[in-house]
C-alpha cells in the first residue's frame, strides 16, 4: 500500500517480501530477487526513480472476495 504522503510503498504490506535468516541482508523481494538492508521498495525506487510497479497487497485471513 502507498503511504498517503509521499506514495511510497509498504513492502510489510506486500506478497513478495520476504524476511530472511541473512543478517547482513534482513529483508527481501521474491519478484525482483535481490536481499537488502531496507526496505526493497526503496531500493527500486533508488535506482529507477519509480515506485515498484510488482507492489501486490497481502490477503488477510480474515478479508473475503
Amino acid at each position: 500500500m502507498k503511504d498517503k504522503d509521499d506514495n511510497r510503498i509498504n513492502c510489510f504490506e506486500c506478497v513478495h517480501f520476504a524476511v530472511t535468516w541473512d543478517p547482513e541482508y534482513p529483508k527481501s523481494c521474491n519478484l525482483h530477487g535481490f536481499k537488502t538492508t531496507n526496505l526493497p521498495s526503496v531500493e527500486v525506487f533508488g535506482a529507477s526513480r519509480e515506485v515498484c510497479l510488482g507492489f501486490e497487497k497481502k490477503r488477510r485471513s480474515n478479508e473475503t472476495g
